[in-house]
């Protein structure tokens, strides 16, 4: 062990502060990997500033066994091989217990082979395209069946569209989800011809011509509806053409996996009515905890600043971290998730969220409709859905299921009844 908090129970804790210790001597180590620059600052700066609000609100209460909390922020600058240098310096040069971090898939690729040759624990906040289960990674945001599904459901059922535009930023996320989503379509009788995917380049500006293609892709007069992936500021340039092009949600509707509140805090949303995201969480949420918590945020930073999903899934997972912490009266990595499972704490949206052996959370899948004002209405609202590490439409993932509770196993195929190893070789 290599900290005085790995080793510090409660009760030792508190002796230690009757014994006029300084906070100080067993400060607990909180490490913040977010991009402060770069082009997935637009989305990830607030994820900083919730972790800072949460270390700070924990601290008022007294801090956790005995110990007051320091937040170590540092900035990976959405350079994919830097989150993995960052996560290095988090773990062996500030020796941060816990790491709350990352946005896209391909930084928490970058950084998974670190967290797990060093044992760390990474809280990972954001929708993604599910097909991996790290015992170092308690996976907080959606995976494909609590977002991408859902909403492609939908699309078919409450909008009628018979075509499908898969337009996604060009890595890992985008096309694995889509991948997944190929699969599914075709599961419901879509044909391949009738399936448009387009990749573009992180920042991705011109436009013009991928909306052309969409809107011929409905020159039969089929309707045509868009999934989206795409990431970061590249979504400030997609939805102004499509506001250039004339298109109303009504022509064409969006589904974003990628845009919330705080994407939409940066456009002229007046063209933007109607297009829709899929996620776990919106500001609109009416419930007293979501009220609260959005009041507590706007005293903190300001009344134009938003909410969105990530935040909660911060929210909930440094909650049931600490908790964790408190039930295993220590933050050894190895006992903390131990701890973990099964833990419980309340949504901002209503019910429980709850982690599951797999290190995925179970919770609501909600369908936003997007308001002038950059706020979403919510339209629809699923039960508590159990979010699945290895997807069941894709044949080789279909006899996978993960368990770290009782298997001990992330990648346990269910016909051979043999854990695969799984190499973070990424």
């Amino acid at each position: 062990m290599n900290r005085f908090t790995k080793l510090l129970s409660g009760a030792a804790a508190l002796a230690i502060i009757a014994g006029g210790a300084s906070a100080q001597d067993c400060t607990i180590k909180v490490g913040v990997l977010h991009s402060l620059s770069g082009t997935m600052a637009i989305s990830e700066t607030t994820l900083k500033d919730t972790m800072l609000m949460l270390v700070d609100d924990q601290n008022e209460k007294g801090g956790l066994l005995g110990c007051e909390l320091e937040a170590v922020v540092v900035d990976p600058a959405s350079d994919w091989p830097l989150f993995a240098e960052k996560a290095r310096e988090l773990l062996t040069v500030h020796e941060v217990d816990v790491i709350f971090g990352n946005w896209t898939s391909v930084s928490r690729k970058s950084v998974l082979p670190v967290i797990e040759e060093l044992n760390g624990l990474l809280f990972y906040p954001v929708q993604y395209e599910g097909e991996e289960s790290s015992k170092n990674v308690f996976y907080t945001g959606a995976a494909p069946n609590q977002q991408a599904i859902p909403a492609v459901d939908y699309f078919l059922e409450e909008l009628g569209v018979e075509k499908f535009a898969l337009l996604g930023t060009d890595y890992v996320y985008p096309r694995t989800t889509n991948n997944i989503l190929a699969s599914y379509l075709a599961s419901k009788g879509i044909p391949e011809e009738d399936i448009f995917v387009n990749y573009t380049p992180f920042g991705h500006s011109d436009w013009g011509t991928i909306v052309a293609d969409v809107v011929a892709l409905g020159e039969d007069g089929k309707q045509v509806g868009v999934i989206s992936t795409i990431n970061g500021d590249a979504n400030i340039g997609f939805y102004k053409e499509l506001a250039a092009a004339g298109i109303s949600a009504d022509d064409i509707p969006v589904v974003a996996f990628s845009v919330g509140e705080e994407e939409l805090s940066g456009l002229d949303t007046v063209n933007l009515v109607g297009h829709l995201a899929a996620w776990n969480y919106f500001q609109s949420a009416e419930t007293e905890a979501n009220e609260a918590w959005v009041a507590a945020w706007k005293a903190r930073m300001g009344e134009d600043r938003v909410t969105n999903d990530p935040m909660e899934a911060h929210y909930i997972g440094f909650n049931m971290w600490v908790n964790a912490v408190k039930q295993a009266g220590t933050t050894d990595v190895d006992a903390v998730r131990t701890a973990m499972y099964g833990q419980e704490f309340p949504n901002l949206t209503g019910g429980m969220a709850k982690m599951l052996p797999n290190h995925h959370l179970m919770k609501p899948v909600l369908i936003g409709e997007i308001t002038e004002d950059g706020q979403f209405d919510i339209i629809s609202q699923t039960d508590p859905v159990p979010g699945d590490a290895w997807t069941d439409f894709l044949p080789e993932s279909a006899v996978l299921k993960s368990d770290w509770k009782d298997l001990g196993c992330g990648m346990y195929n269910t016909e051979t009844e043999t854990c695969v190893q799984i190499k973070s070789n990424y």
